[in-house]
C-alpha cells in the first residue's frame, strides 16, 4: 500500500473517525486531558477576573497555547503507535483504504477532541459579554489561532506516533517539536539579525500573537497549514514505508 493524498474515500474516512471518537470516549484519556486543561485555564481566567480585576481573555489564551504544547501530544501519542503496538494497524491495512484515509481520520478524531474542550471554554467569553465589551475580534483571533495549532500539532503528533510504537516515545517526539517551535522566539534576541526573521517566522508564538490580536495574516494561515500539510503527508509515507 502506498500513501495516496488524492482522491480520498470519506466514507472510510467517516467510518474509521467514528471509531477513533469512541476509541477516545470509552477510555479515560479523553476525560482526563480534557478536565486537566479545563481546570488549568478556567483557574488563571477566574484569577484575571475576581482577583486582579480584569474582564479580559488575553490571559486564557496565553496559558492555554502553553498547555496544549502538553495536550496535543497526550492525545496524539497513542494513534498510530497503539494500532501498531496491538498489532490492529497490519489487519487495518488489509482494507480497501488508504493510507492517508487512515491518517486523515485519525486527525479529525484529535481535531474534534481538541474542538470540543475548546468549546467548553466558550463560557469564559460569555462572561465577558455580561460583565464588560471584550474584543470580538481578538476573541475569534485567539481561538482561531488556538485551533491552528491544534491543526499542526495534532499532525506533528500523528508523525510522531507513526514513528514508535512506544507511545511515550511518540509523545516526546512530539512534546520535543511543539515545544521547540514554541520558544523559539525567545531566543531571537540572542541570534544574528540575519538569522532572526527566518526563525521569527518558524516561531509558533510569532503568528499565535498576531492573531490574537485580530490581524488575520495570509502568511500566518500558511504557516500553519504547510505544517499540517507537511505533517499529515511525513505520517501518510511513514505509514506506507512499514506497511508495505
Amino acid at each position: 500500500m502506498t500513501a495516496n493524498v488524492t482522491g480520498v474515500d470519506w466514507a472510510n474516512i467517516g467510518a474509521l473517525y467514528r471509531k477513533e471518537l469512541k476509541a477516545y470516549f470509552n477510555s479515560p484519556i479523553a476525560y482526563v486531558v480534557m478536565s486537566v486543561f479545563l481546570l488549568i485555564v478556567g483557574w488563571f481566567f477566574a484569577s484575571d477576573l475576581f482577583l486582579v480585576g480584569q474582564a479580559t481573555l488575553r490571559t486564557f489564551f496565553e496559558v492555554a497555547r502553553l498547555i496544549l504544547v502538553f495536550f496535543i501530544p497526550a492525545i496524539t501519542m497513542r494513534l498510530l503507535a497503539e494500532e501498531r503496538q496491538s498489532g490492529s494497524l497490519q489487519l487495518l491495512v488489509t482494507y480497501p483504504i488508504t493510507d492517508i484515509e487512515i491518517v486523515l481520520a485519525k486527525w479529525l478524531g484529535a481535531m474534534t477532541l481538541l474542538g470540543i474542550t475548546l468549546v467548553f471554554t466558550l463560557i469564559y467569553f460569555l462572561t465577558l459579554i455580561v460583565l464588560g465589551n471584550p474584543d470580538e475580534g481578538a476573541v475569534v483571533g485567539g481561538y482561531l489561532g488556538l485551533l491552528l495549532m491544534g491543526a499542526a500539532g495534532s499532525a506533528v503528533g500523528i508523525y510522531a506516533s507513526s514513528v514508535s510504537q512506544n507511545q511515550v516515545i511518540a509523545f516526546v517526539i512530539s512534546f520535543s517539536v511543539l515545544f521547540a517551535l514554541f520558544m523559539l522566539g525567545n531566543l531571537l534576541v540572542f541570534l544574528p539579525a540575519g538569522v532572526a526573521p527566518v526563525l521569527e517566522y518558524l516561531s509558533l508564538g510569532y503568528h499565535l500573537e498576531n492573531l490574537s490580536r485580530g490581524v488575520l495574516d495570509s502568511r500566518d494561515l500558511l504557516y500553519f497549514l504547510s505544517i499540517t500539510a507537511l505533517g499529515l503527508a511525513l505520517a501518510a509515507e511513514r505509514l506506507a514505508a512499514r506497511t508495505e
